[in-house]
């Protein structure tokens, strides 16, 4: 894969998903610590850190969840540098955390869950886009405007990182999860010149990840 070209006179933020996490009971687990990455995840994150190792890299800052900090340890180290932490980074709130869970029409038989699947709009099962979009963005653009001219490493989420995409292109944050572009270790990129955004980029530098819908990556 190309690796990223640096471009004069830009500023660049990778918004980095970890790579695959260990959790053979299928378990969402959202917030939940020590949920670990596994081999192939830590491979993922090897191979990512490769891709940016030719950036000039300012800082590498990560949510504090262990599988995000894990995956921006390789990065990183390519670089000399420090993981730093951004609680803004963290994975989304969750009704369904700590349960296995699948996405289906069943759900909606059980009388149980209308109340929590009510507005998927907002959505009603965990935190609202709005916020989501609201405190990527706010973490993005201040290591943004730290750092001018460089490239800054944001390690964080599935939906963080989908949602902050989908603010920053200007498209409506309600979306269907299987349609996401945001595989395990991918990298989206926002571009940008004294603060004006000039495009998105995005890549897979282990390739295509298998994740169908219902998938409980994160």
């Amino acid at each position: 894969m190309t690796q990223p070209a640096a471009e004069p006179g830009t500023t660049t933020v990778h918004l980095v998903r970890h790579g695959e996490v260990f959790n053979p009971e299928k378990i969402l687990y959202g917030r939940l610590p020590n949920y670990r990455l596994s081999e192939n995840g830590e491979r993922q994150a090897k191979v990512t850190a490769e891709y940016l190792a030719g950036l000039d890299v300012a800082a590498v800052v990560a949510s504090p969840l262990l599988r995000a900090q894990q995956t921006a340890a390789p990065i990183a180290a390519a670089h000399g540098l420090p993981v730093l932490t951004d609680h803004r980074l963290i994975e989304s709130r969750n009704f369904f955390e700590g349960r296995k869970f699948e996405a289906s029409p069943r759900l909606l038989r059980d009388p149980k869950m209308w109340s929590v699947l009510r507005n998927p709009l907002k959505p009603s099962w965990g935190e609202p886009y709005t916020e989501i979009a609201d405190r990527m963005l706010r973490a993005a653009g201040e290591w943004r405007d730290a750092h001018p001219g460089r490239n800054v490493i944001l390690v964080s989420h599935q939906l963080p990182v989908w949602t902050a995409r989908r603010a920053l292109e200007g498209r409506r944050l309600f979306h269907r999860p299987d349609r996401r572009q945001c595989g395990l270790a991918s990298v989206t990129s926002a571009v940008y010149r004294d603060g004006t955004l000039l495009r998105v980029g995005y890549a897979e530098p282990s390739g295509p990840t298998a994740e169908g819908a219902g998938s409980v990556g994160a």
